[in-house]
């Protein structure tokens, strides 16, 4: 197992990534007047930052990056704190926002994405020097607290209207679940990430299952309810009587 993470993580996962990402991107005529289209923008951004993040892999054994090492850029705590843990967090008060239809739900969505953005400058801004070295806990946690508000206000919608009947069509169900419980599960490991180094292999070993799988799930289930799912157009076409 450890010979097999070692050879073939990075490959997995960003193979389940690009999947999602082009399955979007055929299948974008599907979802092009619905909100849905925003989300095949961010697999595609998701895809292309991940692969603009693996530069630290030049870096060593005399790769073509390797006049980074030893600056603030050898790691690349500082991209993936761009754009997956702020980014992604971004983007999805946003794409709730606009698949939600309750008014306050979108103004608290609306009112906590600029709070966000604002804690998180401010707290980089005050501990500059980990930002390039370290994942910051606090930005994580705030960003699973607006997951879960999301989620919250998007199944509390689902509840009491008629989408309920056909939830099950929904790419807006799909989503939700995917990323709740990916937040939900990688989160906690961000307090561990102290034990991230070879002095201890085992919790490096855990850690990069757990975080195989959980990128297998979500990116597994956004290709799935992409191909599975109707848009929010056809939905209302096809709604019950």
């Amino acid at each position: 197992m450890e010979e097999f993470l070692r050879l073939n993580y990075n490959f997995i996962t960003r193979s389940v990534e690009i999947l999602a990402a082009i399955t979007g991107i055929f299948l974008f005529k599907k979802y092009k007047h619905s909100a849905s289209k925003y989300f095949i923008y961010f697999l595609v951004y998701l895809a292309v930052c991940d692969f603009i993040g693996t530069y630290t892999y030049y870096i060593n054994d005399n790769g073509i990056f390797r006049f980074l090492k030893g600056t603030y850029f050898e790691y690349n705590f500082w991209w993936s704190t761009i754009f997956w843990k702020i980014g992604s967090i971004l983007f999805f008060s946003f794409y709730y926002q606009k698949i939600l239809k309750i008014k306050v739900f979108k103004k608290i969505l609306r009112y906590i994405r600029y709070l966000f953005f604002a804690f998180s400058v401010g707290l980089i801004l005050f501990n500059l020097d980990e930002f390039f070295t370290k994942s910051f806990v606090l930005i994580s946690v705030f960003g699973l607290v607006i997951i879960l508000l999301c989620v919250i206000f998007y199944f509390y919608e689902i509840l009491r209207g008629e989408k309920i009947l056909t939830f099950y069509k929904s790419i807006g169900f799909y989503i939700s679940t995917a990323i709740l419980v990916w937040w939900m599960v990688i989160t906690p490991l961000m307090f561990y990430d102290i034990y991230f180094s070879t002095a201890d292999w085992n919790f490096i070993l855990l850690k990069w299952q757990i975080y195989l799988m959980a990128n297998i799930f979500m990116y597994g289930t956004f290709t799935f309810a992409l191909i599975w799912c109707q848009s929010d157009r056809d939905q209302l076409l096809n709604r019950p009587k």
